[in-house]
Protein backbone atom coordinates (compact mmCIF):
# COMPACT_ATOMS: atom_id res chain seq x y z
CA UNK A 1 0.00 0.00 0.00
CA UNK A 2 1.53 3.82 -0.91
CA UNK A 3 1.61 5.39 2.68
CA UNK A 4 -0.44 8.54 3.04
CA UNK A 5 0.94 11.39 1.82
CA UNK A 6 -0.09 14.16 4.18
CA UNK A 7 -3.39 14.26 7.15
CA UNK A 8 -7.26 15.17 5.56
CA UNK A 9 -7.80 18.85 4.90
CA UNK A 10 -11.54 20.27 4.62
CA UNK A 11 -12.85 19.56 0.73
CA UNK A 12 -14.09 22.69 -1.32
CA UNK A 13 -15.95 20.64 -3.83
CA UNK A 14 -18.76 18.05 -3.56
CA UNK A 15 -17.68 14.11 -4.45
CA UNK A 16 -18.89 13.30 -8.01
CA UNK A 17 -22.06 11.59 -7.84
CA UNK A 18 -22.31 9.26 -11.26
CA UNK A 19 -25.91 8.89 -11.48
CA UNK A 20 -28.02 12.21 -11.07
CA UNK A 21 -30.91 13.73 -12.11
CA UNK A 22 -30.86 17.77 -11.87
CA UNK A 23 -34.68 18.85 -11.05
CA UNK A 24 -35.68 22.42 -11.11
CA UNK A 25 -37.14 22.93 -7.62
CA UNK A 26 -39.60 25.87 -6.68
CA UNK A 27 -36.92 28.02 -4.08
CA UNK A 28 -34.60 28.17 -7.56
CA UNK A 29 -33.55 31.55 -8.55
CA UNK A 30 -34.26 32.03 -12.03
CA UNK A 31 -31.67 32.33 -14.55
CA UNK A 32 -29.65 34.32 -16.81
CA UNK A 33 -29.13 32.73 -19.75
CA UNK A 34 -25.36 31.44 -19.61
CA UNK A 35 -24.28 30.59 -23.22
CA UNK A 36 -22.26 27.32 -24.13
CA UNK A 37 -18.79 28.17 -24.95
CA UNK A 38 -18.19 26.83 -28.32
CA UNK A 39 -16.60 23.51 -28.65
CA UNK A 40 -15.83 22.06 -32.54
CA UNK A 41 -17.40 18.50 -33.43
CA UNK A 42 -15.39 17.92 -35.74
CA UNK A 43 -12.60 17.80 -32.87
CA UNK A 44 -14.61 14.42 -31.84
CA UNK A 45 -14.65 12.95 -35.84
CA UNK A 46 -12.17 10.44 -35.03
CA UNK A 47 -13.41 8.96 -32.08
CA UNK A 48 -15.20 5.79 -31.73
CA UNK A 49 -19.15 6.03 -30.61
CA UNK A 50 -18.37 4.18 -27.47
CA UNK A 51 -15.51 7.03 -26.83
CA UNK A 52 -18.30 9.41 -27.24
CA UNK A 53 -20.89 8.00 -24.97
CA UNK A 54 -18.47 7.59 -22.30
CA UNK A 55 -17.25 11.48 -22.54
CA UNK A 56 -20.76 12.56 -22.52
CA UNK A 57 -21.52 10.52 -19.66
CA UNK A 58 -18.23 12.37 -17.88
CA UNK A 59 -19.71 15.76 -18.81
CA UNK A 60 -22.25 15.09 -17.49
CA UNK A 61 -21.42 14.21 -14.12
CA UNK A 62 -19.20 17.33 -14.04
CA UNK A 63 -21.86 19.18 -14.37
CA UNK A 64 -23.69 18.08 -11.90
CA UNK A 65 -20.47 18.40 -9.50
CA UNK A 66 -20.44 21.87 -10.19
CA UNK A 67 -24.28 22.03 -9.49
CA UNK A 68 -23.68 20.77 -6.05
CA UNK A 69 -21.53 22.55 -4.97
CA UNK A 70 -23.35 25.62 -5.51
CA UNK A 71 -25.91 24.14 -4.09
CA UNK A 72 -24.31 23.52 -0.91
CA UNK A 73 -23.11 27.01 -0.76
CA UNK A 74 -26.65 28.75 -1.61
CA UNK A 75 -28.60 25.93 -0.53
CA UNK A 76 -31.84 25.65 -3.31
CA UNK A 77 -32.22 22.73 -2.92
CA UNK A 78 -31.91 22.08 -6.63
CA UNK A 79 -30.04 18.77 -7.00
CA UNK A 80 -31.12 15.60 -6.08
CA UNK A 81 -29.98 11.96 -7.16
CA UNK A 82 -32.60 10.14 -9.63
CA UNK A 83 -32.93 7.16 -11.64
CA UNK A 84 -30.61 8.27 -14.86
CA UNK A 85 -27.96 9.65 -15.67
CA UNK A 86 -29.05 12.67 -17.50
CA UNK A 87 -28.95 16.82 -17.39
CA UNK A 88 -31.59 19.18 -17.04
CA UNK A 89 -29.37 22.09 -17.99
CA UNK A 90 -32.01 24.66 -17.46
CA UNK A 91 -32.65 23.27 -14.15
CA UNK A 92 -28.82 23.32 -13.54
CA UNK A 93 -28.51 26.91 -14.62
CA UNK A 94 -31.70 28.12 -12.72
CA UNK A 95 -29.23 27.90 -9.93
CA UNK A 96 -27.61 31.08 -11.28
CA UNK A 97 -23.99 29.97 -10.97
CA UNK A 98 -20.96 32.96 -11.10
CA UNK A 99 -17.66 33.68 -11.48
CA UNK A 100 -15.44 30.31 -12.46
CA UNK A 101 -18.56 28.18 -11.61
CA UNK A 102 -20.68 29.87 -14.24
CA UNK A 103 -17.42 29.70 -17.17
CA UNK A 104 -17.11 26.02 -16.18
CA UNK A 105 -20.84 25.22 -16.99
CA UNK A 106 -20.33 27.55 -20.34
CA UNK A 107 -17.29 25.16 -21.16
CA UNK A 108 -19.53 21.62 -19.87
CA UNK A 109 -22.34 23.02 -22.13
CA UNK A 110 -20.32 23.10 -25.00
CA UNK A 111 -18.71 20.19 -24.91
CA UNK A 112 -21.89 18.08 -24.56
CA UNK A 113 -23.72 19.99 -27.45
CA UNK A 114 -20.18 19.13 -29.38
CA UNK A 115 -20.17 15.55 -28.69
CA UNK A 116 -23.82 15.05 -29.69
CA UNK A 117 -23.72 16.59 -32.43
CA UNK A 118 -20.59 14.42 -33.11
CA UNK A 119 -22.33 11.55 -32.39
CA UNK A 120 -24.95 12.37 -34.86
CA UNK A 121 -22.91 13.05 -37.09
CA UNK A 122 -21.47 9.45 -37.00
CA UNK A 123 -24.99 7.90 -36.56
CA UNK A 124 -23.85 6.81 -33.44
CA UNK A 125 -27.22 4.23 -31.89
CA UNK A 126 -27.77 4.88 -28.22
CA UNK A 127 -25.52 3.73 -25.58
CA UNK A 128 -25.97 0.14 -24.58
CA UNK A 129 -27.30 -0.24 -20.84
CA UNK A 130 -24.57 -2.41 -20.16
CA UNK A 131 -21.01 -2.10 -19.31
CA UNK A 132 -18.29 -1.84 -21.66
CA UNK A 133 -15.96 -5.18 -22.35
CA UNK A 134 -12.93 -3.20 -20.39
CA UNK A 135 -15.05 -2.79 -17.35
CA UNK A 136 -16.48 -5.85 -17.59
CA UNK A 137 -12.43 -7.14 -17.26
CA UNK A 138 -11.94 -4.69 -14.37
CA UNK A 139 -14.41 -6.42 -12.40
CA UNK A 140 -13.46 -8.31 -9.22
CA UNK A 141 -17.21 -9.09 -8.64
CA UNK A 142 -19.96 -10.21 -11.03
CA UNK A 143 -23.70 -10.45 -11.58
CA UNK A 144 -25.23 -13.52 -9.70
CA UNK A 145 -22.13 -13.97 -6.86
CA UNK A 146 -23.00 -13.13 -3.08
CA UNK A 147 -21.07 -10.74 -1.01
CA UNK A 148 -21.26 -11.65 2.37
CA UNK A 149 -20.25 -9.02 5.25
CA UNK A 150 -19.23 -9.67 8.99
CA UNK A 151 -20.80 -6.61 10.88
CA UNK A 152 -21.07 -5.12 14.50
CA UNK A 153 -23.14 -2.42 15.53
CA UNK A 154 -21.24 -1.83 19.00
CA UNK A 155 -18.28 -3.04 20.76
CA UNK A 156 -20.64 -5.07 23.02
CA UNK A 157 -22.71 -6.31 19.97
CA UNK A 158 -22.91 -9.76 18.72
CA UNK A 159 -21.56 -10.04 15.22
CA UNK A 160 -24.30 -10.47 12.30
CA UNK A 161 -24.36 -11.02 8.68
CA UNK A 162 -25.04 -8.21 5.92
CA UNK A 163 -25.14 -9.71 2.67
CA UNK A 164 -25.53 -8.31 -1.16
CA UNK A 165 -27.02 -10.39 -3.99
CA UNK A 166 -25.19 -9.23 -7.41
CA UNK A 167 -28.33 -8.65 -9.74
CA UNK A 168 -27.18 -6.71 -12.28
CA UNK A 169 -24.68 -5.30 -13.73
CA UNK A 170 -25.52 -1.85 -15.81
CA UNK A 171 -23.61 0.55 -17.91
CA UNK A 172 -23.62 2.83 -14.69
CA UNK A 173 -24.67 1.49 -11.65
CA UNK A 174 -24.93 -2.19 -10.20
CA UNK A 175 -27.64 -3.49 -8.55
CA UNK A 176 -28.27 -5.52 -5.48
CA UNK A 177 -30.62 -7.15 -2.94
CA UNK A 178 -29.58 -6.57 0.37
CA UNK A 179 -30.31 -8.94 3.62
CA UNK A 180 -29.48 -7.93 7.11
CA UNK A 181 -31.09 -8.29 10.27
CA UNK A 182 -31.60 -4.38 10.02
CA UNK A 183 -32.72 -4.02 6.82
CA UNK A 184 -33.78 -5.84 3.69
CA UNK A 185 -34.87 -5.09 0.15
CA UNK A 186 -32.92 -3.14 -3.24
CA UNK A 187 -29.98 -1.78 -3.12
CA UNK A 188 -28.59 0.04 -6.07
CA UNK A 189 -24.79 1.93 -6.27
CA UNK A 190 -22.80 3.95 -9.27
CA UNK A 191 -19.75 2.27 -10.16
CA UNK A 192 -18.03 4.81 -7.73
CA UNK A 193 -19.11 3.32 -4.81
CA UNK A 194 -22.19 5.60 -3.77
CA UNK A 195 -25.42 4.51 -2.81
CA UNK A 196 -28.50 5.26 -4.99
CA UNK A 197 -31.29 3.44 -3.37
CA UNK A 198 -31.22 1.77 0.14
CA UNK A 199 -34.07 0.10 1.77
CA UNK A 200 -35.30 1.67 4.99
CA UNK A 201 -33.54 1.50 7.68
CA UNK A 202 -29.91 1.84 5.97
CA UNK A 203 -26.86 3.58 6.53
CA UNK A 204 -26.59 4.81 2.59
CA UNK A 205 -23.46 7.33 1.30
CA UNK A 206 -24.20 9.67 -1.31
CA UNK A 207 -21.92 11.88 -3.59
CA UNK A 208 -19.09 11.30 -1.51
CA UNK A 209 -16.82 8.62 -3.91
CA UNK A 210 -15.77 9.65 -7.76
CA UNK A 211 -13.72 8.27 -10.36
CA UNK A 212 -10.78 7.68 -10.51
CA UNK A 213 -9.92 7.92 -6.79
CA UNK A 214 -6.56 8.96 -6.66
CA UNK A 215 -3.81 9.05 -3.44
CA UNK A 216 -4.52 12.08 -1.65
CA UNK A 217 -8.02 13.40 -3.11
CA UNK A 218 -10.04 15.20 -0.88
CA UNK A 219 -13.75 14.05 -0.94
CA UNK A 220 -17.55 15.62 0.45
CA UNK A 221 -20.65 14.13 0.31
CA UNK A 222 -23.46 13.04 2.94
CA UNK A 223 -24.56 10.03 4.74
CA UNK A 224 -28.18 9.06 5.86
CA UNK A 225 -30.03 6.39 7.39
CA UNK A 226 -32.57 5.68 4.32
CA UNK A 227 -36.18 6.63 5.06
CA UNK A 228 -35.22 8.86 8.47
CA UNK A 229 -34.86 12.28 7.75
CA UNK A 230 -34.01 13.19 11.09
CA UNK A 231 -30.68 11.01 10.74
CA UNK A 232 -28.37 12.31 8.60
CA UNK A 233 -25.04 14.38 8.29
CA UNK A 234 -22.09 15.59 6.32
CA UNK A 235 -19.05 13.51 5.21
CA UNK A 236 -15.76 14.31 4.00
CA UNK A 237 -12.64 12.14 3.64
CA UNK A 238 -8.99 11.45 2.46
CA UNK A 239 -7.55 9.23 0.29
CA UNK A 240 -5.05 8.19 2.34
CA UNK A 241 -3.42 4.97 0.60
CA UNK A 242 -3.94 3.01 -3.01
CA UNK A 243 -2.93 -0.10 -4.33
CA UNK A 244 -3.93 -4.56 -4.39
CA UNK A 245 -5.64 -6.14 -0.84
CA UNK A 246 -6.43 -9.53 -0.98
CA UNK A 247 -10.04 -9.71 0.57
CA UNK A 248 -12.43 -12.70 0.34
CA UNK A 249 -9.55 -14.55 -1.73
CA UNK A 250 -9.54 -12.17 -4.69
CA UNK A 251 -7.20 -9.08 -5.09
CA UNK A 252 -8.64 -5.51 -5.48
CA UNK A 253 -7.00 -2.26 -6.57
CA UNK A 254 -8.58 -0.69 -3.45
CA UNK A 255 -8.22 2.78 -1.99
CA UNK A 256 -8.41 3.43 1.47
CA UNK A 257 -10.29 6.73 2.54
CA UNK A 258 -10.13 8.30 6.05
CA UNK A 259 -13.51 10.00 7.31
CA UNK A 260 -14.81 12.43 9.27
CA UNK A 261 -17.92 15.06 9.50
CA UNK A 262 -21.23 15.69 11.53
CA UNK A 263 -23.83 13.81 11.78
CA UNK A 264 -27.17 14.36 13.69
CA UNK A 265 -30.49 12.84 15.25
CA UNK A 266 -33.09 15.01 15.48
CA UNK A 267 -31.60 17.51 17.90
CA UNK A 268 -28.76 15.83 18.73
CA UNK A 269 -25.26 16.03 16.54
CA UNK A 270 -21.97 15.20 16.82
CA UNK A 271 -18.66 14.43 15.43
CA UNK A 272 -18.04 11.04 13.01
CA UNK A 273 -14.72 9.94 12.48
CA UNK A 274 -13.83 6.54 10.29
CA UNK A 275 -12.34 4.81 7.36
CA UNK A 276 -13.59 3.30 4.25
CA UNK A 277 -11.78 0.73 2.23
CA UNK A 278 -13.37 0.58 -2.15
CA UNK A 279 -12.13 -0.99 -4.83
CA UNK A 280 -11.64 1.65 -7.41
CA UNK A 281 -12.75 -0.50 -10.42
CA UNK A 282 -16.34 -1.02 -9.59
CA UNK A 283 -16.86 0.86 -6.28
CA UNK A 284 -17.76 -2.71 -4.08
CA UNK A 285 -16.95 -2.05 -0.44
CA UNK A 286 -14.33 -3.99 1.01
CA UNK A 287 -14.57 -2.49 4.87
CA UNK A 288 -16.42 0.57 6.71
CA UNK A 289 -15.18 1.69 10.13
CA UNK A 290 -17.94 4.35 11.48
CA UNK A 291 -17.38 5.75 15.13
CA UNK A 292 -20.43 8.69 16.40
CA UNK A 293 -21.85 9.35 19.68
CA UNK A 294 -25.28 8.52 17.88
CA UNK A 295 -25.49 4.82 17.78
CA UNK A 296 -26.99 4.75 14.42
CA UNK A 297 -23.99 6.06 12.79
CA UNK A 298 -21.47 3.50 14.72
CA UNK A 299 -20.47 0.51 12.99
CA UNK A 300 -17.92 -2.05 11.73
CA UNK A 301 -18.10 -3.81 8.64
CA UNK A 302 -16.54 -6.02 6.85
CA UNK A 303 -16.22 -8.42 3.33
CA UNK A 304 -15.33 -12.05 4.57
CA UNK A 305 -16.17 -14.01 1.38
CA UNK A 306 -18.16 -13.82 -2.25
CA UNK A 307 -19.82 -17.10 -3.39
CA UNK A 308 -20.50 -17.92 -6.35
CA UNK A 309 -23.49 -17.66 -8.51
CA UNK A 310 -25.92 -19.98 -7.90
Amino acid sequence: MTPPAHPPRPASRAGAALLALVLLAGCASRSTEIRPAAADPSDFERWSCARIHDEIDTVQQRAVDVAWAVDQRYGQHVVALGVGLSVFWPALLAMRPDGAEAAELALLKGRYEALHEAARRKLCPQPPDVPTPERMAAMKVLPGEVLVYEERRGVRDPLATWVLKFTALRRNEAEFVLRSDAASGAWRQDLSGNVIEAPPGALQWQRLLKRPLALGDVLAGEIAVAGEAERRGRLRGQVVAVGPQRIAERVFDAAVIELYGDVSEGETSTRLEGTMAVDRAAGVLLRLDLDAAIARFTLQRRLMRIEPAS
